[in-house]
């Protein structure tokens, strides 16, 4: 929670996370958790039908605000685990209740698939129409138990590993005419924004990268940003606020869904793109016993919503925490990031103008530290859910609480992530907290994958596919920076997603 946040309310996150004092209805029993600790009833209600979830949908977007939502109801309530209803409620989601998760110690229950099932719960308590993905639900909205999961997140696999060889070099390529054209924009206006340039960059280095097609080339032509945000916003706008007077936000974006045949032309243009430059991959998908075109409309999602979605919030997100740090954090990156490509010059007799994934695995551990930092703070996915599968007890830090089978689980990340039980300075960007091995030992508590950063994706669970190639693309955005920058500069803001980032000036590298 941010500081004007934990001033509105009145109390810290380290306060509200507390346990308390005195606990009603509690009862000692057996848990079927880790720890055998005491029950209690799960606190909260869900007030009356219609009344009830509209309420807490107006204090979610407009009279608390998202974090303060979530941290008032664990002041009041004593507990981490609370009942409530989340957005979007009626008329979007036929059912809104859920029981939250607010610590890190019960978070974790939402990876496990012998507890949760995932069946349609990608977007939470409502699934945008399928008719925005060519009328198939798609990966991330498969439970493991699915047939077709497994081939679907095994081609995925297949892709990232046949074009391992391409991600370093059209990342350079993009993202270093991205910030030469930063730096003219900058010469002309005194700033730059970041998060449209990262925009432009973002699909093109993933066009290039994955796809190995150019799509300034083809009849996409400089669209697919600007394509991608429409068919998203259709997609999750009952879960977003974008500025507008708050009465007609919530009548227009949250109480009804946006037509699908409004952005139905434009999707047709960027699946075609995809069509055109995925031949052998959809041959793939036919080996695999997946049909063409699911198998496209599932590379479409994971590229689009996935990958590019996710570079939308991240990446902008890291630059402003690493250009909030400042001119000191800079220094230390510039030395270990130039340091790591002088010796992968060496070894490999190139020029030393980058750094390759065993630099940055092996050669980097701040570079590496400052991105498990900022995945930690600020997940670029907040909200994660899992409905029961069978009654159980789901433990806090100090209790049990029951869960009856069907009942939906809803975890809000940055409250797990920002646990003051777990991380020291849990509201500060801490640069070096994942260094050495005390860091690593915390790494199993950044969740910002659908799992544990220690764990890897498989097929049979739900952790991200792209895990590796997202955390290695946020490690080549800092050591691009500091190859051609010494310090850097910049101006935050809000947006619909993530951060607006502005850079008001970029000290080139002088040694």
């Amino acid at each position: 929670m941010s500081s004007a946040a934990a001033a509105l309310t009145g109390f810290s996150p380290a306060a509200a996370l507390r346990p308390a004092a005195s606990v009603s209805e509690e009862r000692s029993v057996s848990s079927a958790g880790r720890k055998n600790l005491p029950i209690r009833k799960i606190p909260g209600d869900y007030g009356l039908p219609m009344v009830g979830p509209i309420r807490d949908r107006l204090a979610y977007f407009y009279t608390e605000g998202r974090d303060a939502f979530f941290l008032n109801r664990v002041r009041r309530h004593g507990s981490t685990v609370v009942r409530l209803n989340m957005p979007p409620g009626p008329f979007v989601a036929p059912d809104p209740r859920v029981v939250a998760l607010l610590d890190a110690a019960s978070f974790p229950v939402l990876f496990d698939t012998a507890l949760v099932e995932k069946r349609d719960l990608f977007t939470g308590t409502f699934m945008p129409s399928t008719d925005l993905t060519g009328g198939f639900r798609v990966l991330s909205y498969l439970d493991p138990s699915e047939p077709n999961h497994a081939p679907l997140k095994r081609l995925l696999f297949s892709l990232l590993s046949a074009r391992r060889g391409f991600v370093v070099p059209e990342f350079r390529a993009t993202y270093g005419a991205m910030f030469e054209g930063l730096e003219r924009e900058i010469a002309r206006g005194g700033r730059a924004d970041f998060g449209a340039a990262n925009d432009r960059a973002a699909f093109d280095f993933l066009a290039r990268a994955l796809l190995g097609r150019d799509p300034a080339e083809t009849p996409l032509g400089l669209d697919g940003p600007k394509i991608i945000t429409k068919w998203v916003l259709f997609q999750i706008g009952p879960l977003l606020s974008l500025g507008l007077p708050g009465l007609v936000e919530d009548a227009v974006l949250h109480s009804f869904r946006l037509p699908p045949a409004l952005v139905r032309p434009d999707y047709a243009r960027l699946a075609e793109f995809f069509r055109g430059a995925s031949g052998p991959l959809l041959d793939e998908a036919e080996g695999l016993g997946v049909g063409r075109d699911e198998a496209l409309h599932n590379v479409v999602f994971a590229t689009c919503f996935n990958a590019f979605g996710g570079f939308k919030i991240l990446l902008p997100g890291l630059v402003k925490w690493i250009g909030r740090a400042g001119a000191r954090l800079h220094g230390r990156l510039a030395e270990e990031v130039r340091a790591a490509a002088r010796s992968s010059s060496s070894s490999s007799g190139g020029d030393g103008g980058g750094v390759g994934f065993r630099a940055l695995e092996e050669s980097m551990p701040l570079t590496k530290s400052v991105v498990y930092e900022a995945l930690r703070i600020e997940p670029p996915v907040a909200l994660q859910y899992g409905r029961a599968k069978r009654d159980m007890v789901v433990e806090s830090h100090d209790y049990g609480y029951e869960v009856r089978a069907g009942e939906m689980l809803f975890g809000y990340q940055p409250m797990a992530t920002k646990d003051p039980r777990v991380f020291e300075r849990a509201e500060e960007f801490v640069p070096e907290r994942f260094v050495g091995e005390a860091g690593r030992r915390l790494l199993r508590h950044v969740l910002w994958s659908n799992g544990p950063e220690t764990e890897a994706p498989t097929a049979d669970n739900k952790q991200c596919a792209g895990k590796d190639f997202v955390v290695a693309v946020a490690r080549l955005l800092v050591a691009e920076l500091f190859l051609r920058y010494d310090s850097f500069d910049v101006e935050v803001g809000s947006s619909a997603l993530g951060s607006s980032v502005r850079i008001t000036s970029l000290k080139k590298a002088t040694f």
